[in-house]
């Protein structure tokens, strides 16, 4: 029997792959949904450019019609998006705006802002659902340090990797 879960950390790299990104909202409803049924209702995103805007825009999403499920931002710093684009930002401040809770861990960006950002998704969390293709990089370190602490790791990319073998491509 699968055990009994609360909260779900998102984790994943800021490029995507263009045939996956089509395919990563599906990916994401069908993995929500699963972990829902187990008992999800926080989920946490810490709010980079790339698969953590699509998870939390995902939830945003899926709350309309599951209307207990909770989007909780955990953010490295109040400057984030200083030198991302205005398109980039305006989506940032749509998620923000609509999040259910918002945590800030610092001010300005310092070293070091970023793992930190990763390790507090990751404390308290039961699952980890994760875009991770490299072994290097913050998503990997979130990766590995989620293993490490015992959380379920879904990796939806070798989700989407076992489609292509099987000779699917499931889009949204």
């Amino acid at each position: 029997m699968e055990k009994n879960i609360r909260t779900v950390c998102f984790t994943g790299h800021r490029d995507i792959a263009p045939a996956d990104a089509v395919r990563l909202p599906g990916q994401l409803e069908r993995v929500i949904r699963e972990l829902y049924a187990r008992g999800a209702r926080e989920f946490r995103a810490g709010g980079a450019l790339g698969f953590d805007m699509v998870a939390a825009l995902k939830v945003l999403t899926m709350r309309d019609e599951l209307t207990d499920l909770r989007l909780v931002l955990i953010l490295p710093c109040r400057d984030q998006t200083a030198k991302w684009n205005e398109p980039s930002v305006r989506t940032y401040r749509y998620i923000e705006q609509r999040a259910d809770e918002v945590k800030y861990l610092f001010d300005r960006y310092i070293d070091g802002c970023m793992l930190e950002r990763d390790r507090c998704l990751v404390t308290g969390s039961d699952v980890c659902v994760a875009y991770c293709a490299k072994s290097t990089g913050g998503t990997a370190y979130t990766f590995t340090y989620a293993l490490k602490n015992g959380l379920e790791v879904i990796n939806l990319y070798d989700r989407l990797r076992a489609e292509d073998r099987a000779g699917r491509s499931d889009t949204i």
